[in-house]
């Protein structure tokens, strides 16, 4: 299994996830950093945690060896992106610093590699505005780690290509990540202010003395993140009503309305936005397979139940 050579520009934390999930998906993987001690630790780690893969069944019939046998370490970076189709940057989160690199890495990648930056709250023309290829350049922000968690956010700068994005989309489709294309630039991309407007209101909850931190937490990690670990919020409430979620927006609509009278309300749940979600989720879901779908729903959740079950009762919690 060979799909092309892919490149990881930074060993850390990030860099070092990413290089497992691009070898488990069939591609040789070339790896740099410029601390020469990070570079010297990153193969180690990609093995151990290969090997904790493995022992999950996570590594698709494959074995160690062959996974990390993609993977080589490259003593200078013209050496690493040589060849290469898709490049992922994880140098710290300084535009400057990134200035620098992708200034570099567009100099020497092949005119048709994809150059990727892993930064989690940098726009990407911050960094890439003035390269002679920006069009090959965007942001591939993932949720830490990669190798376990497949959803990468696309955010394009207005020079990005849309062959850039679909390339990119596909090779990372290919290492079994789940791309989310994000249509411009927005601060936070898109899982950063989902994950910030909870923050925002679990902060307000104990702040105002409706809560404490752990029943804030044990109310999404017991209940609402039990639907949420294999259903977004926008198929949850479409399962939540009996006709799916035009049922759900007229019957609580008003209701959410009302308790978030209190900060700043984005958009209403009317209008075109509503007719928009209604109608991609009846392209998703049609009327008549809802209820087939609401009894997969309650079996996943069944079956998650009993899993945290059995693993708190191995750990004796």
């Amino acid at each position: 299994m060979d799909n092309g050579v892919v490149s990881i520009i930074g060993c850390g934390m990030v860099g070092r996830s990413w290089a497992l999930s691009f070898a488990r998906g069939g591609f040789q993987v070339k790896i740099y950093d410029r601390d020469a001690s990070i570079a010297g630790a990153a193969e180690p780690a990609i093995k151990q945690s290969a090997q904790q893969l493995d022992e999950l069944g996570l590594l698709d019939g494959q074995d160690v060896a062959s996974v990390c046998d993609r993977i080589s370490t490259c003593g200078n970076l013209e050496q690493a992106v040589d060849g290469s189709i898709y490049i992922q940057e994880n140098t710290p989160e300084s535009v400057s610093v990134k200035r620098s690199v992708f200034r570099d890495l567009d100099s020497l990648a092949m005119p048709e590699a994809v150059i990727a930056s892993s930064t989690s709250a940098l726009l990407p023309s911050s960094f890439t505005q003035g390269l002679d290829h920006s069009d090959r350049c965007l942001v591939v922000h993932p949720l830490n780690p990669p190798h376990l968690i497949p959803a990468v956010e696309l955010v394009p700068s207005p020079a990005t290509s849309k062959a850039t994005i679909s390339t990119a989309a596909a090779i990372l489709k290919t290492a079994g990540q789940s791309p989310i294309l994000v249509s411009r630039e927005i601060e936070g991309f898109l899982m950063n202010r989902l994950q910030g407007a909870m923050l925002d209101e679990a902060f307000a909850m104990v702040a105002d003395g409706y809560a404490t931190a752990a029943d804030v937490d044990t109310a999404v990690r017991d209940g609402l993140a039990r639907r949420w670990s294999f259903m977004g919020p926008f198929e949850t409430i479409d399962l939540n009503a009996p006709d799916g979620i035009a049922d759900f927006i007229k019957r609580y609509g008003p209701a959410y309305t009302s308790i978030g009278k209190d900060r700043p309300l984005r958009h209403r749940w009317d209008g075109e936005v509503a007719e928009q979600v209604i109608s991609e989720r009846r392209q998703e879901l049609p009327p008549a397979r809802i209820r087939q779908r609401q009894e997969w729903r309650d079996r996943r959740l069944a079956s998650l139940a009993a899993y945290t079950r059995a693993a708190r009762d191995e750990l004796g919690d």
